[in-house]
């Protein structure tokens, strides 16, 4: 049997759905990406960054309680979380534009100016 994402510590049932929309389906598939990778992978599959939700999930990867998380350690768990961010939504972005650039290559958008 598999282990949902859900048996991790600080995560949740919610923490399954939004996890599987990002094609990430058990505790074991989460533990071998690590947090940063399975964070960006949430955020391009739609997910709402929120702080609090990454460091918890850094967290519950190394058995810690959500709320032992302070001082350096978060202020250094900030910056990777906004480089995640910044990185995620650069890259949905460029792929939209990719989109754009092939489907007006083949004539279904206008062509902009």
């Amino acid at each position: 049997m598999i282990d949902p994402v859900s048996t991790i510590p600080n995560l949740g049932p919610a923490s399954d759905a939004s996890f599987a929309k990002a094609g990430i389906v058990s505790a074991q598939h989460l533990r071998d990406l690590g947090a940063d990778a399975a964070y960006t992978q949430m955020i391009k599959a739609g997910t709402r960054p929120h702080f609090i939700g990454y460091y918890a999930l850094v967290m519950g990867l190394q058995g810690r309680p959500w709320n032992d998380c302070q001082g350096a350690e978060k202020a250094a768990l900030r910056k990777t979380f906004d480089k995640i961010k910044s990185s995620a939504f650069c890259a949905k972005e460029k792929g939209h534009f990719e989109l754009e650039a092939a489907l007006d290559a083949i004539g279904v958008i206008e062509k902009r100016p």
